[in-house]
């Protein structure tokens, strides 16, 4: 049979679309060493940061600062005399008392959400810094407890006993023997309920809902958003929110080792 004589194959020519995609690649690149080339701002942690927002956040943090500074010491003055109280004077149902506040230790914070949701709205105290304020004291108080219970019980007997001879009355006592002796244990709880409390976003983030009244972790929650992240402004509230722990730690680091060992043996 005679072999068919196969057409040769013409060599095929660049189609138009390749032309243009290769003259776009190469544009491409082009474009992209110019850039890289060319020299850019040096780049901060302020760098796309807005100065009006960055003085809202530090206005956040001034008044924070102001409402955890009275809270902090009404939870310090009440949790001390609670702690002399049931460290000094043994009375009738003082264990049965002692374990009902130290309880609230026990308690995780979401387990007492919506029971505290429900009383703050019922008083008329939810989105109030108040009913915020009450809620503080209440949770903070039997940890102040537990850590100055201990150092009042430490204090000899014969100190309270020359008091009383000298007609010192109970609060006298308290205020002018217990008090001073006790300030590095007292200084310490202050200051791990100004750390809790500072960082504190579950019972803010529910119970306060307008932006004047919010706290600062809920100032730097705002800048976080389901379609949007701004990286720059997160930044400057974490930096302006962690300085006062750091200097807190760097300051006083060693008056807390002594205030929270003072009370362990008895």
């Amino acid at each position: 049979m005679a072999k068919r004589d196969t057409p040769a194959r013409r060599p095929s020519r660049p189609s138009k679309h390749r032309s243009l995609n290769r003259a776009a690649i190469s544009g491409q690149s082009t474009e992209d060493e110019r850039l890289l080339a060319t020299p850019r701002p040096e780049q901060t942690l302020f760098t796309h940061t807005d100065p009006w927002r960055v003085l809202r956040i530090m206005g956040e943090f001034v008044e924070g600062f102001d409402v955890l500074a009275e809270i902090g010491a009404a939870v310090t003055l009440f949790g001390s005399m609670a702690a002399f109280c049931l460290a000094r004077y043994r009375f009738r149902a003082s264990r049965l008392v002692r374990f009902l506040i130290l309880s609230g230790m026990v308690l995780p914070p979401q387990l007492l959400i919506l029971s505290l949701f429900q009383i703050m709205v019922d008083f008329g105290l939810y989105n109030s810094r108040a009913g915020l304020a009450m809620v503080y004291v209440a949770t903070q108080l039997a940890m102040t407890m537990y850590i100055l219970e201990g150092f009042f019980a430490q204090i000899p007997q014969d100190l309270f006993d020359a008091a009383r001879m000298d007609g010192y009355a109970d609060l006298e006592i308290f205020w002018r023997i217990a008090l001073p002796i006790g300030l590095p244990a007292i200084f310490t709880a202050a200051m791990v309920n100004f750390i809790i409390l500072w960082n504190e976003f579950l019972f803010a983030v529910v119970l306060l809902t307008e932006d004047e009244r919010r706290t600062l972790p809920l100032g730097i929650m705002h800048f976080m958003g389901a379609h949007q992240l701004d990286v720059g402004m997160i930044a400057t509230g974490l930096m302006i929110s962690i300085a006062p722990i750091i200097l807190i730690y760097a300051f006083f680091s060693d008056i807390m080792i002594r205030g929270m060992t003072a009370g362990a043996v008895r």
